[in-house]
């Protein structure tokens, strides 16, 4: 199985060269202009990405993330969630890095199959990096004007929190 999987990329290649060389494509000559192109729209994202760093580091080093997980401890409690699941949940939409050794925290301190453990992992892998992907996305194609995307998006995570602790509470 695992030779399967090693050769699943060269054979796709080559599966892609073939088709180009039946279509009559220059495949190369292809595969220059979309490098050339994803060079440019990095670029071009760069000034976006590096200023979103900058934000993630800010939050995290002045202590905000702290005190929203502090001022969240109660409603938490209330709702029957561990309060050690706000972190997370504020943390995923920011960073993807983060959010994931923040998880594998909450893993290795309540194991992975305490309930805890398990409202992690099912909200580390059904929520997006909002702001990441808002970023990239809007940026890639210069929309300056997010309008209904990040409350929509926002939403959504939320959205995500709430049916985690509910599929952990049902299945779980």
């Amino acid at each position: 199985m695992e030779q399967a999987g090693a050769a699943a990329m060269p054979l796709m290649i080559g599966m892609i060269l073939l088709y180009g060389f039946f279509k009559g494509t220059d495949v190369f000559d292809a595969f220059l202009r979309g490098a050339k192109e994803g060079i440019s729209t990095s670029v071009g994202i760069l000034p976006t990405l590096i200023g979103l760093i900058v934000a993630v580091n800010l939050v995290r080093a002045s202590g905000l993330l702290d005190l929203v997980c502090g001022l969240l401890e109660p409603l938490a409690r209330w709702a029957g969630i561990a309060p050690e699941l706000a972190p997370l949940a504020l943390l995923r939409p920011i960073s993807g890095s983060g959010a994931s050794a923040y998880t594998l925290s909450i893993l290795e301190c309540f194991g992975p199959d305490s309930p805890t453990g398990k409202i992690a992992s099912v909200l580390a892998s059904s929520t997006e990096t909002t702001f990441y992907a808002i970023t990239v996305y809007f940026g890639a194609v210069q929309c300056k004007k997010l309008r209904y995307a990040v409350p929509a998006a926002l939403l959504g995570d939320m959205a995500a929190v709430a049916l985690s602790v509910v599929t952990v509470r049902i299945f779980g």
